[in-house]
């Protein structure tokens, strides 16, 4: 695969899935625009052909101006990866609006924004990729966590719904649905759960089993996906929802 003078622009690039996916990007020759919150872990992920720009996803202001600064110095973007994500469960009847919209402003309206402003270069290009990252609860539903599934399953209409809007084009739109998958979010599962009072051996295992192949999913069999799908050979993929869970 030669990704030569593509920019690609991935959100939350800067560790775990978002950051696996930069550097198999990048080592294919792309030019990749890494962004996040945190302008330390941007730092120290950036390398060779990897750029980080500090920005929020539920900043529509700071997502116009980063994208449109990161075209003007790279050019078009022609691979989206919309990977921005936060996972908190709550039940139901704890479920306050201040979590709920939180996790919407995220998850779904950060996506959103994201892919707008991508495809406003990319429709000037011969050739795109927009992917987004969901999870089997955007497919399933997850019990404890309506308001991330619901989020989730949100993301998967976007993509269809664009696929759908442009089909027949050059740039084609999916979703990466993984399970759980071994990242910094895992560590924040495990709190959690702990909180309820599990010991962290317990609260490992229910993340462990819940994948049918009872393991963690390392972070490069989703980045080898979303690489992939940037094959010229993936051409015939699109709106399509992959689940990643080992069964």
């Amino acid at each position: 695969m030669n990704l030569q003078g593509k920019h690609a622009l991935i959100t939350d690039g800067g560790s775990g899935i978002g950051l696996a996916i930069a550097q198999k990007l990048a080592a294919q020759g792309a030019q990749v625009t890494i962004t996040g919150r945190r302008k330390s872990v941007l730092q120290a992920a950036a390398g060779k052909g990897i750029f980080p720009a500090e920005m929020d996803v539920t900043d529509e202001a700071a997502q116009k101006e980063v994208i449109a600064n990161a075209v003007k110095h790279r050019g078009p973007i022609q691979i989206c990866v919309a990977n921005a994500g936060i996972a908190e469960g709550r039940a139901l009847q704890k479920t306050q609006m201040e979590l709920w919209r939180k996790i919407i402003a995220t998850n779904l309206d950060g996506a959103f924004i994201t892919i707008r402003e991508a495809m406003s270069s990319m429709t000037s290009t011969d050739w795109g990729r927009v992917i987004a990252i969901s999870s089997i609860a955007g497919l399933r539903g997850l019990k404890g966590g309506g308001a991330y599934a619901a989020s989730k399953h949100g993301v998967i209409g976007l993509i269809r719904s664009y696929a759908a809007e442009h089909l027949g084009g050059p740039i084609t739109f999916n979703a990466i649905c993984p399970g759980y998958v071994q990242t910094p979010i895992i560590d924040q599962n495990l709190e959690a759960i702990q909180k309820r009072g599990f010991t962290q051996e317990q609260a490992l295992e229910m993340m462990v089993s819940a994948n049918p192949h009872k393991r963690l999913i390392e972070v490069d069999e989703i980045a080898e996906t979303a690489l992939w799908l940037c094959n010229s050979a993936s051409g015939s993929v699109n709106g399509q929802a992959i689940e990643i869970s080992g069964g």
